[in-house]
């Protein structure tokens, strides 16, 4: 019978069992007349064998006590001599006495007070970067997380960082300007020809765990081309000013707002034998692969569909969006459909090598793949009871946003 504490075809006696149950190997303790053998030998004296390994060469067959009694005289005998002959060397030769030193010290020669301007080392100042007007302790340099951008009403996100951290005011001051044909030479700006847009104040919001945050607003471009984001910010340590410099697109190929996007034909759980074949998220939340886009968008409800993929996102505007996505789907299920749509298909094949990793056919009919440097940057979108884009958002969005514009969608607002 089965040793009950272990599994199943461990044997405890002449049986094989799996390698990282085996115990590690231990010799036996000596037997007691290996323990005699060894008290004999020290009562009798020590004998060693040749190099040859056949005879015993035994310097006295004595016990321990009378070996000393007989070594004591000889040794004192050599330790004698020893000392005669150390005492009859030629004495050491005397050291070399040390002369004195003159208390007085040679002047130093004077160094002249009148340095010449010319010849005065200077301190190099740090170097300006026209995108930071603040230097040393004081730089602020902005991370823009909304890099697709249209004419029209659009969400705009940032992440602000000092030299030692991310900023973390509450709020920051963002104005718009339209550079049109003003930038002139590169690293330059030339405020002839500059059409202020509208000032907003963008929120921080916190992601979760407490590590990054990012800004966002809500800003109106009227047109295409060049723009230009001024922000201002004061969190206590850091107050200073930065910008922002955008290209405003007349239309991405990503679903905008108010359009209807592409009835993609997604795999659901009925489609496969397991939820692994579906994402690559470890610990994935079934009830968002239970319908597929097409059918969320025809759903009679509203939809918040997000494009991500949890394993690969590397990106500094990366977050657990679809960790995100799943505790909103738990306040509001029923009232509206959820659905993850993973970046890459048959996930369960890549195997941590993203050279073996395929993009899905839904990310291809959205138009991600059309973005200029996007990798796998995540995507969520809110559409309306009708299947029209409410609301997109690129990059990681908190629940408190994703949260207050399901509400409006939804008339509970």
């Amino acid at each position: 019978m089965p040793f009950p504490l272990l599994p199943q075809g461990y044997r405890m006696r002449n049986k094989s069992y799996p390698s990282f149950l085996r115990l590690p190997s231990f010799r036996p303790f000596p037997s007691f007349r290996r323990k005699q053998e060894s008290k004999d030998i020290a009562d009798r004296g020590s004998c060693f064998r040749r190099n040859d390994g056949n005879r015993r060469l035994c310097l006295m067959r004595l016990p321990a006590r009378r070996l000393a009694q007989t070594l004591a005289p000889v040794l004192a005998a050599a330790l004698l001599t020893l000392v005669a002959a150390c005492s009859s060397a030629a004495p050491p030769e005397p050291l070399p006495i040390a002369t004195k030193v003159p208390t007085t010290q040679p002047t130093a020669p004077a160094v002249p007070t009148d340095i010449p301007a010319a010849t005065q080392a200077s301190v190099p100042e740090p170097a300006s970067n026209p995108s930071n007007p603040l230097t040393g302790s004081d730089e602020i340099n902005p991370i823009l997380a909304t890099k697709i951008l249209d004419v029209g009403a659009q969400r705009v996100s940032f992440l602000l960082s000092g030299k030692k951290a991310l900023i973390k005011a509450p709020e920051a001051t963002v104005t718009s300007t339209y550079l049109g044909d003003s930038q002139g030479a590169a690293n330059t700006i030339n405020t002839i020809g500059e059409t202020t847009g509208e000032t907003r104040q963008a929120t921080y919001h916190a992601w979760p765990y407490g590590i990054r945050g990012a800004y966002s607003t809500e800003m109106t471009f009227d047109r295409p081309g060049p723009w230009r984001l001024d922000i201002a910010v004061d969190d206590g340590e850091i107050a200073g000013t930065t910008h922002l410099e955008l290209e405003i697109g007349e239309q991405s190929p990503v679903p905008g707002l108010g359009s209807r996007p592409p009835l993609s034909r997604t795999k659901t759980l009925a489609d496969v034998d397991g939820v692994e074949r579906l994402t690559t998220d470890y610990t994935p939340d079934e009830d968002l692969y239970r319908l597929s886009v097409a059918a969320a968008i025809e759903s009679p409800r509203p939809a918040v569909i997000a494009f991500a993929s949890p394993a690969f996102c590397t990106s500094p505007t990366c977050g657990p969006q679809v960790d995100t996505v799943s505790e909103l789907k738990e306040a509001y299920q029923g009232r509206a459909d959820f659905v993850h749509v993973e970046i890459y298909d048959r996930p369960e094949e890549i195997q941590g090598d993203l050279s073996r990793a395929e993009v899905a056919d839904a990310v291809r009919e959205w138009g991600f793949t059309d973005l200029p440097e996007w990798f796998n940057e995540s995507w969520v979108f809110i559409l309306n009871d009708q299947g029209i884009v409410e609301q997109r958002f690129e990059g990681y969005v908190t629940l408190v946003e994703l949260e207050a514009v399901l509400v409006q969608v939804l008339g509970e607002g």
